[in-house]
């Protein structure tokens, strides 16, 4: 049987340290919480294709992060089903965003997506409770904050010597 490893085993010379001081400063996190219902100003982070794991249906899955008010931060996710069945529902969702080909579902989303979302609370049939986005509405495009650590453009070798604009 394999000893049971202590803090000062996985732990560097002044981490310990470091997290003890830490602990005894830190609140504990609250218990999850589902987001309240009602519309919320937000930012699309992705677009994503998935199969959903109970039965492998198909979908495509934005990722929402509340931008505004008490719960800014906070994400919420919206599940396009990518069913015959569904499509209708689908190609008016997805044209809201300028997918307006199964082509276009594979490129990445532009940054900055602003929408309005209308968020309400569904049960699933074993009783537990969800978020779900009921609708969205795309009401502009924010330029995304710098980045220090995108890549930077290669000046031409004419502004390199000194001649550029």
């Amino acid at each position: 049987m394999t000893p049971r490893r202590s803090l000062s085993d996985i732990l560097q010379e002044n981490q310990q340290a470091t997290l003890q001081d830490a602990w005894g400063e830190t609140e504990a996190a609250g218990d999850f919480e589902l987001l309240p219902p009602g519309e919320y100003i937000a930012h699309i982070e992705s677009g994503e294709l998935f199969t959903s794991k109970t039965k492998g249906t198909p979908g495509y899955k934005l990722s929402f992060r509340v931008a505004e008010g008490e719960h800014a931060g906070r994400h919420v996710w919206d599940d396009i089903w990518l069913t015959p069945a569904a499509l209708p529902m689908a190609k008016r969702d997805l044209a809201k965003l300028g997918i307006t080909t199964l082509g276009k579902l594979e490129l990445p989303l532009p940054p900055g997506i602003r929408c309005r979302i209308k968020v309400t609370i569904r049960k699933d049939d074993n009783g537990d409770e969800f978020n779900r986005v009921r609708s969205f509405e795309v009401v502009g495009i924010d330029k995304p904050e710098d980045d220090d650590f995108a890549p930077q453009a290669t000046p031409t070798a004419e502004e390199a010597e000194g001649g550029g604009a």
